[in-house]
């Protein structure tokens, strides 16, 4: 299927957002959330990014998929449901953790395979949604 004109309009525009983004930030945020960012598209390469309520956003054919963020002590993973809060429970403690989304603190090393598993797990919960 070809993109039309304005699809491939909008993604350079997306892409221009989240590097502006990016480069908004101080050097220790900015190395934990492109670890996010580098973990998100490789579990999902076809994801387009954005800017969605003033952060990074990923879509798959349209919808939201997941969205990460900077902050000044964190970066943080969202949406994160109930469901995956309660699968990933034990790995979990240690972490701040709010209704869909979990902190990851910018004084510790990024947990990269546990992102990695809750990206994946958000992906199969996207992928459940679209066979249902």
């Amino acid at each position: 299927m070809k993109s039309s004109p304005a699809s491939k309009n909008d993604a350079a525009q997306g892409a221009a957002q989240v590097r502006t983004y990016f480069a908004s930030l101080p050097a220790d945020a900015r190395s934990h959330l492109k670890q996010v960012r580098d973990i998100i598209r490789a579990a999902a390469p076809r994801a387009a990014e954005s800017i969605s309520y003033g952060i990074p956003t990923f879509k798959i054919d349209g919808e939201r998929f997941i969205y990460c963020a900077a902050f000044k002590h964190h970066v943080s993973l969202y949406p994160m449901t109930a469901a995956i809060r309660r699968t990933f429970a034990d790995e979990l403690k240690g972490y701040k953790t709010s209704t869909g989304t979990i902190q990851f603190p910018l004084a510790k090393p990024l947990p990269i395979g546990f992102v990695k598993r809750l990206v994946k797990a958000r992906l199969g919960e996207m992928r459940a949604k679209d066979r249902a």
